[in-house]
């Protein structure tokens, strides 16, 4: 395992890590949890992302669960939740960003997590209706108190990041340094273009998330929705017609004799594909079976071999279907 800078901080994390959305609490109970958060460590993996919402707070409490079993040294791993959506009902209890709503956050996740701090800490999606300066403040602030180590930003547009960034600047408080935006093979024009100018003139760090385009890129779905995947869970099943995409499983295919040809498969083609963009901090891997996580790690050694021949062939086979995933 090779370890990044997360942008332009002194914080270094795995080139692929490990989360938890849709796993934790849908597909994977404690035991299985420690399974393959230990694989995953044992891979060299220090960084494992979370967030309040997943599975209404239980992701986070299966992961808090799984680290107090494990007893890692707390300063030798790093986690990470994000904040927005809420998991309760009631006005200034979702879907804002407000000061209220996030000094409750960041409490109930170190509760839920048993921690004394959070590594990072993400606004899951931009809140139009909080002022930018309430935001950036209250993060401030939660940095101040020592409940987090750092802030940033998860699928915030170009603009919205420089707002908060300079504002952050302007009254010297502690500035959003990382953004978590999706990013796969069919999904590549935020990061690509629109934040573009971000990594040198904010030196933003990116941890990127579904590499598999939600399981697209494994090719298991060439031949349909096999049971048990993630898109026939209960409340995802809004994925279908996204991992069903004629188009994309056609390009799936067209990646099968690149793949061959490395001997690899085409998971770690994918994964390996989005590590080998320099401005990408950390790629977060999903996995419900200890299994999974060995055969995800693997892309490590893949990495180095995609040269620029490699790298453009793989964009031909994926270019008629165009870059960007419909939202």
């Amino acid at each position: 395992m090779r370890y990044r800078r997360l942008g332009r901080s002194g914080l270094q994390v795995s080139e692929l890590s490990l989360g938890s959305w849709v796993t934790y609490g849908n597909q994977v109970d404690e035991n299985t949890a420690i399974e393959t958060l230990s694989v995953a460590r044992d891979a060299g993996v220090n960084f494992f992302d979370n967030a309040e919402v997943y599975s209404g707070g239980k992701s986070e409490i299966l992961m808090g669960n799984a680290l107090k079993q494990l007893g890692w040294e707390r300063e030798s791993y790093i986690i990470s939740t994000k904040f927005y959506w809420g998991i309760a009902d009631g006005p200034n209890r979702k879907n804002t960003l407000n000061r209220k709503y996030l000094r409750h956050a960041i409490e109930g996740s170190l509760q839920r997590l048993q921690l004394d701090y959070i590594d990072l800490v993400f606004c899951h999606r931009p809140d139009p209706h909080t002022p930018i300066e309430e935001t950036v403040w209250a993060m401030h602030d939660m940095i101040q108190q020592g409940k987090a180590l750092y802030w940033g930003t998860s699928e915030w547009s170009a603009a919205e990041i420089v707002s908060a960034w300079h504002l952050a600047d302007r009254h010297h408080l502690h500035k959003p340094i990382m953004e978590q935006p999706q990013y796969n093979l069919f999904h590549r024009q935020r990061v690509e273009q629109e934040y573009a100018r971000l990594y040198e003139d904010l030196g933003l760090g990116l941890t990127t998330w579904s590499p598999l385009a939600s399981g697209v890129l494994t090719g298991k779905y060439a031949k349909g929705v096999p049971a048990g995947s993630r898109s026939t869970l209960p409340g995802y099943e809004w994925l279908q017609a996204t991992v069903t995409n004629p188009d994309w499983v056609a390009a799936t295919e067209r990646l099968r004799p690149i793949s061959d040809k490395l001997g690899c498969t085409l998971s770690q083609l994918a994964i390996a594909w989005c590590a080998s963009n320099p401005h990408v901090s950390t790629v977060i891997t999903g996995a419900s079976r200890a299994v999974q996580v060995v055969e995800n790690m693997q892309a490590i050694d893949l990495i180095p071999r995609l040269d620029s021949d490699l790298l453009q062939q793989i964009d031909e086979a994926v270019r008629p279907v165009g870059a960007t995933a419909p939202e």
